[in-house]
């Protein structure tokens, strides 16, 4: 016990929220579990990893690393020029931090960094927050001494020995139980006794889900149905040029939610993309959720998310293309129908995965330990 106390566990990966709330998260209770380990991430330099790490209270190294152009191919001279230079600098950062463990997340940097620190001898864990496996992690696996998954019959991409079911670590400030329905409706302006929708489309937005509302924003006058709207800040102007034009009581917009506990809490229904983050979330938050998977994502995987969810009743998929059609009147009509909402919470909170940060600090530990003897 005395010895893992002084690990040195060196985290890398991000490029989203959805990789890099996972990371800190298990940064954050490696360091609940042992104050004196030395943790050091490694991130790509472009990416929003280099301000959120940061801001978390983690030293962060960034490579000069970024993905493949799969529309100009002459670019890729570039990238790969990139991807040299980034694993040079890795294992140069594996030899002077000298890491026990590495840990990858997904996203551009893990995979320079886990390759240099599989080659180097040291003991690497995977974290996969999604249904379909991103192509980092599936290149990184043959080496890997464990990967945590968070959906079944991920044996399909990865050694089967070398799986482990853990779910994906959350924020854990979405759980504060000290806060009612009522409160938190009020904290938003809104009427406690109406029903709430809360529509959440990432930090820089969704066009499609932002359009949709847009362009049904009568129906929530109509139905008397009350509406949280983050439309991120590329679509923040739009909407508050469109509620200008037609006032509605019923609506509270913003670019931002900074309480996202208080969103939660005030929602009876709740719109999102098919994040793994988001996922996670909201089955152990218990929420009735309508999915609209981005089609703008590597392998197309938000919809796979979302049908691991949407075959079992906890979800209500509607595809990107059908939204404008389809979104709004669902979403009002679905908020109205307290059977249903209760049983689409029940089939949700079915799929959550909790503890999921310590059960992969455990993981970690027992390697470590492992290696050493």
């Amino acid at each position: 016990m005395e010895e893992k106390k002084n690990m040195r566990v060196l985290i890398s990966g991000g490029g989203t929220g959805g990789h890099i709330f996972p990371a800190v998260s298990i940064a954050n209770e490696i360091k609940l579990q042992y104050p004196d380990t030395e943790i050091l991430f490694v991130g790509a330099e472009s990416r929003m990893e280099m301000e959120k790490v940061p801001a978390a209270g983690y030293k962060i190294i960034g490579l000069p690393v970024y993905g493949f152009d799969r529309r100009n191919l002459l670019r890729n001279v570039k990238v790969l020029w990139n991807l040299g230079k980034s694993i040079k600098m890795a294992r140069k950062i594996v030899k002077e931090f000298k890491p026990d463990i590495a840990v990858g997340v997904g996203g551009y940097a893990s995979g320079p960094t886990l390759w240099a620190a599989s080659h180097m001898g040291v003991p690497t864990l995977l974290q996969e927050q999604n249904g379909f496996a991103g192509v980092t992690n599936k290149m990184l696996a043959s080496r890997a001494d464990a990967i945590c998954v968070a959906y079944e019959g991920m044996e399909r991409f990865f050694p089967a020995d070398k799986v482990v079911m853990t779910g994906n670590p959350v924020r854990q400030d979405l759980f504060n139980e000290s806060i009612t329905r009522d409160e938190a409706v009020r904290f938003f302006g809104l009427d406690p006794n109406k029903r709430v929708i809360l529509v959440v489309g990432g930090s820089l937005g969704a066009r499609t889900v932002n359009r949709s509302i847009a362009g049904s924003i009568e129906l929530f006058k109509e139905k008397d149905v009350q509406l949280i709207w983050q439309t991120g800040k590329l679509y923040d102007q739009e909407a508050k040029d469109l509620l200008a034009a037609h006032p509605c009581d019923n609506i509270k917009q913003m670019p931002f939610i900074s309480r996202m506990d208080m969103a939660y809490k005030a929602a009876d229904l709740v719109v999102s993309r098919a994040g793994a983050s988001s996922i996670s979330e909201l089955c152990l938050l218990e929420k009735p959720v309508i999915l609209v998977p981005s089609p703008n994502v590597a392998e197309d995987h938000q919809t796979k998310n979302a049908e691991a969810l949407s075959t079992r009743g906890a979800a209500i998929l509607i595809k990107d293309v059908d939204a404008a059609q389809k979104l709004v009147p669902e979403a009002v009509a679905l908020v109205g129908d307290k059977e249903r909402l209760e049983a689409m919470s029940q089939a949700i909170e079915k799929l959550a995965q909790r503890n999921s940060a310590a059960r992969i600090v455990e993981i970690v530990c027992r390697i470590v330990e492992e290696k050493r003897k």
